[in-house]
């Protein structure tokens, strides 16, 4: 029996001056998702609340994004052996929770809103929407330099382009206000706004929930992974085999194959190549058998 274990480092970490874009985004953010709050109360506009919920998506995709960067440089230790990669999911799961509630919340609002319409301030509510489409665009323009080598970064760069068009449509709707009167457009448009959110944090729960159950990585097919391995010159089969991510972007295999015949040595280092070369597996941990073990009968089978 021999094992052999396999791992590419990761790539460098984010850059200072990356970092420190993403501490200035976090920063303009922050602050206006709190002015945008006030001004939704102030003016009465629902709109202006829900675009402040989805600006709390960008907030929180920004924070995430630096936490995942200052924990991710905390060594494995004693107690935690894989290191705090997972603090980035854990938050992420949070995030999303967080928003459902506050999503179901706008919609209700919205609700009641419509059968009894509240006068809306549509300049205040112009004004503020404004101010949000300039810091959304500040944003964009400072993280568009590093959302190409950093997917935290890239992460954060979407949820910002996305609230983007959450403050064109408050404005639109302001507008709408100011000229027509009809301040159920107000209702209408927080509506837009909540159902544009909830699918992406349905998207980010789930992904959190596969990543904590260890589930196989979407992109990744388990069963190709599988007949790739079996299908290799002197593996009689392969079981015990499991695909998994610790965090976004670290994705792990296990797995025994039986050999009968050869090297194993050789044999462990011609299926880590395959495996990084054809499926983009950086660490694996392979254990070569010349008889199946127990777990070749046991749950464990695949």
């Amino acid at each position: 029996m021999s094992s052999g274990h396999s791992h590419s480092h990761a790539p460098a970490a984010t850059e200072p001056g990356k970092e420190k874009l993403l501490w200035i985004a976090l920063a303009l953010t922050s602050t206006f998702l709190v002015a945008e709050v006030i001004g939704g109360i102030v003016t009465g506009s629902l709109a202006l609340i829900s675009d402040a919920a989805h600006m709390f998506t960008d907030a929180a995709a920004l924070a995430i994004a630096l936490a995942a960067i200052r924990v991710g440089r905390r060594p494995a230790d004693a107690k935690r052996t894989f290191g705090y990669h997972r603090f980035e999911i854990l938050a992420a799961a949070f995030n999303a929770l967080l928003l459902f509630g506050v999503a179901i919340y706008i919609l209700f609002e919205a609700y009641q809103r419509i059968k009894s319409p509240p006068a809306i301030e549509s300049t205040g509510m112009l004004v503020i929407a404004a101010l949000g489409l300039i810091i959304n665009l500040i944003s964009m323009k400072l993280l568009a330099s590093g959302k190409n080598e950093s997917l935290n970064v890239k992460g954060a760069y979407l949820e910002v382009w996305s609230d983007m068009l959450g403050s064109v449509g408050v404005i639109v709707g302001a507008i709408v206000i100011r000229f027509t009167g009809w301040a159920w457009v107000d209702s209408v448009i927080a509506v837009l706004i909540g159902l544009w959110v909830l699918p992406r944090t349905w998207v980010l729960l789930r992904d959190s929930v596969n990543i904590l159950l260890e589930g196989v990585p979407s992109g990744v097919d388990l069963a190709q992974v599988s007949q790739a391995l079996a299908a290799m010159p002197r593996v009689d089969s392969v079981h015990d085999l499991h695909l998994w991510s610790l965090t976004s972007g670290k994705t792990s295999l296990s797995a025994h194959l039986v050999s009968a015949k050869g090297n194993a040595d050789e044999l462990t280092r011609t299926a880590t190549d395959m495996l990084e070369r054809k499926f983009g597996l950086h660490h694996t941990t392979l254990q070569v058998e010349k008889l199946p073990c127990k777990m070749a009968s046991g749950e464990h089978r695949f």
